[in-house]
């Protein structure tokens, strides 16, 4: 079984960096495996032809928000995927971790996964290869995660992710240990909103602590990002990065006053709990 891992981290001028995934990465090989993984320790991995022999693929049309116009693709049922990868697991109240090639990663709920409207898409039917997608015109495939149903092209609620690697069932304490704020934090303060934040919109691209997404720099070490950038700029930046720098960064202009407020006390409370793993020697 080959996993692929191929951690990007573009350092754009304020810290902050390309959440839209748009980070340079390799090409996915032919023949690359989809495995599932439960708490850190290898279950099984399968080559498309495998997953496409034991469960049968649909054809669809559907918007498609990350190329921003409908595509059609040969898709697997998730809900099948994850019953072939995961035998006899009840899936309905399990945390997965979604981990593609280029470091993008995001937490999700086992419910959500199994909604109507998943697909594991396995084939670009409008382009041999797959139609490059992003900024950067990366391939997406082989395996890639698309929603159906109605309402489900939110990318917040429902991420799509490209390129994937792995599905694994992983509690986030256990996965994420030194993401949240420490036990003395008020569940009701600005800092515990903002980790909240944080936890469903920037974790999937962003580390704190050398945890989480490895398609930007992480925010908290060695330093955090409030100690060298003024407030302000933080807030702008992450509104509309393009009106700083051309990038690959998606505005945030969703997010109001409360919510900016609360990352930033969040950024201020973690930069006093820094942690970073021991360096292994080879």
């Amino acid at each position: 079984m080959r996993w692929l891992a191929l951690f990007c981290s573009i350092i754009l001028c304020l810290g902050l960096c390309s959440c839209g995934r748009n980070a340079a990465a390799a090409a996915p090989e032919e023949g690359a495996e989809l495995g599932f993984v439960k708490e850190g320790k290898p279950l099984q991995s399968f080559k498309k032809g495998d997953l496409e022999a034991a469960i049968r693929p649909e054809i669809f049309t559907v918007f498609d928000p990350e190329y921003r116009k409908k595509k059609t693709y040969r898709a697997l049922p998730l809900a099948a995927v994850l019953a072939k990868g995961f035998p006899g697991v009840d899936l309905e109240k399990e945390e997965l971790v979604l981990r593609a090639t280029d470091g993008y990663t995001v937490s999700i709920e086992g419910a959500r996964l199994l909604e109507r409207g998943a697909y594991l898409a396995v084939a670009d039917l409008e382009e041999p290869g797959w139609e490059p997608v992003g900024p950067q015109r990366k391939n997406p495939g082989p395996y890639y995660i698309v929603w159906r149903g109605p309402g489900q092209d939110d990318l917040q609620r429902y991420p799509w992710p490209y390129q994937l690697a792995a599905i694994e069932i992983a509690k986030f304490d256990s996965l994420y240990p030194h993401v949240a704020p420490p036990p003395d934090v008020a569940d009701d303060s600005s800092a515990m909103k903002g980790f909240q934040v944080f936890r469903e919109q920037c974790l999937r691209c962003h580390a704190i602590n050398r945890e989480g997404g490895r398609v930007g720099p992480d925010l908290n070490v060695p330093q955090s990002i409030v100690e060298y950038r003024p407030e302000a700029q933080i807030k702008a930046y992450i509104v509309n990065p393009l009106a700083f720098r051309y990038g690959n960064m998606p505005p945030h202009g969703h997010l109001g006053a409360q919510e900016l407020d609360g990352l930033i006390a969040y950024f201020n409370v973690m930069k006093e709990h820094k942690h970073e793993p021991p360096v292994v020697a080879p």
